[in-house]
């Protein structure tokens, strides 16, 4: 936890304009549109801790983190180093064997998680976490009914985008897989009359990520817990966004003392180097896998590589406090948040917060794509939320000190001002066109 870093490259905007020309034409053209649109129109060059620069020499604080995929930091030097160590006498792997670094980190994993979930299997992104704990629950239950929430978000590949709380997701690749119902998050009568018999699982965010940071009722999820028992369906936490540290806890289903049947990471597991996922359930559902030991394969899912590097990921966490320190930083942050708040009560209606894991809910949706602009001109990359654009997320690495913390509230301020003052905002980028059209478009899922 240093001093902030100084920028070490040479900028070059000729160089960033032809990465976003080569962007827009070979990949996403609105994409770029969008970005642009919101004051995020940024090539990353140089990455270090909290902190990230333009190609041409702007230096942000983090505050998205690829949502929430760099709790250790940007370039962490330890990870780093762990990573050329490994990459001296490892390469991926053959998936079809036994490995020593996969053994190694399912035991670490099975030590960290809350009781009972002991098995692993890995992958290389969150859906593909996701997909495989929806077809664990559909094997080992032999139901097919999935629940899942309204606004929730699990990804975008085949059972995960079944499961997506977003219908704009959804609906250009229906007829997708059937039995998936879905209810408002937080309203535990709702949730109780959908799960019934026929349930194989029930799969939720402990807090919504891509909803707008949504703390749920202290009850919720141990009343959902109750009502799976009841009738023999599982339960499935996504702890993709607010896991390892994220929310002042190493999973933030502890903080509401309920134990899933399965949980899902992802994200930060690869310390901002490699892609890595897991999907974590306990000795009983293993045992759909002993009858069908290759049912779900994936060829990078779990590498030798991505191993050892989140096998250092868990222990930097561990052996340096971040956890505790995320929610020391945590309080600092909500602490200075309301003060803000307070006193811009036309611009900020709600301060959401677990650990640091935090959403400013502002007063309208339109403020959204204004926000991450003043943002943006003050020194921070934030990003609202694709699924309740009013609602901006901060979610910054959990290596984050003091002094950045102030940073950031400092900008927050300095933003808000200058949001109500009408300063700095390019009229070219706020046409008629761009206002009817990117708003809720720029929200970026993760």
């Amino acid at each position: 936890m240093t001093e902030r870093p100084v920028m070490n490259f040479e900028p070059d905007v000729a160089a960033k304009a032809a990465a976003l020309a080569d962007f827009a034409t070979y990949m996403n053209p609105q994409k770029v549109r969008v970005l642009k649109a919101a004051g995020l129109d940024i090539i990353e060059a140089q990455r270090d801790g909290v902190w990230v620069w333009d190609l041409d020499g702007r230096r942000f604080l983090d505050c998205f983190t690829s949502a929430g995929s760099f709790n250790v930091g940007r370039r962490n030097p330890r990870i780093v180093k762990a990573a050329h160590d490994a990459l001296d006498r490892l390469d991926n792997g053959n998936f079809l064997l036994c490995s020593a670094q996969k053994a190694a980190l399912a035991k670490r994993l099975g030590e960290i998680s809350p009781p009972g979930l002991t098995c692993t299997t890995f992958g290389t992104g969150g859906g593909e976490a996701i997909d495989f704990a929806l077809k664990l629950a559909r094997g080992a239950t032999s139901r097919a009914k999935i629940v899942s929430s309204v606004n929730g978000y699990h990804g975008h590949t085949g059972f995960a985008l079944s499961a997506a709380g977003r219908e704009s997701f959804r609906t250009p690749f229906e007829p997708l897989m059937g039995g998936f119902e879905r209810v408002p998050y937080g309203d535990l009568p709702a949730m109780e009359a959908c799960v019934d018999t026929d349930t194989a699982a029930v799969i939720l965010e402990p807090v919504q990520g891509e909803g707008g940071i949504v703390v749920p009722p202290a009850d919720y999820l141990a009343g959902v817990r109750a009502a799976c028992d009841r009738v023999g369906a599982l339960l499935i936490l996504d702890e993709i966004q607010t896991g390892l540290g994220r929310t002042g806890k190493w999973f933030a289903s502890e903080h509401f003392g309920v134990v899933p049947d399965i949980m899902t990471i992802a994200k930060s597991l690869g310390g901002s180097l490699v892609p890595i996922s897991a999907t974590i359930y306990t000795e009983d559902l293993r045992e759909f896998l002993i009858p069908n030991p290759f049912i779900h394969l994936s060829t990078f899912g779990g590498s030798d590589l991505a191993c050892a590097i989140a096998l250092e990921v868990i222990d930097y966490i561990d052996e340096t406090g971040l956890i505790e320190h995320a929610a020391l930083m945590g309080r600092r942050l909500v602490t200075g948040l309301h003060e803000v708040a307070a006193a811009h009560s036309d611009v900020i209606a709600e301060v959401r917060n677990l650990g640091l894991m935090t959403g400013l809910k502002y007063t309208e949706d339109g403020l959204g794509p204004r926000m991450s602009y003043q943002l943006a001109r003050h020194g921070v990359l934030a990003i609202y939320s694709g699924n309740e654009p009013s609602v901006m997320r901060l979610m910054p690495p959990l290596i984050i000190t003091e002094s950045e913390i102030d940073f950031l509230l400092e900008a927050i301020e300095a933003a808000v001002k200058d949001l109500v003052a009408g300063t700095g905002f390019d009229e070219a980028i706020t046409s008629d066109r761009a206002k009817r059209r990117p708003q809720r478009a720029a929200g970026v899922p993760g």
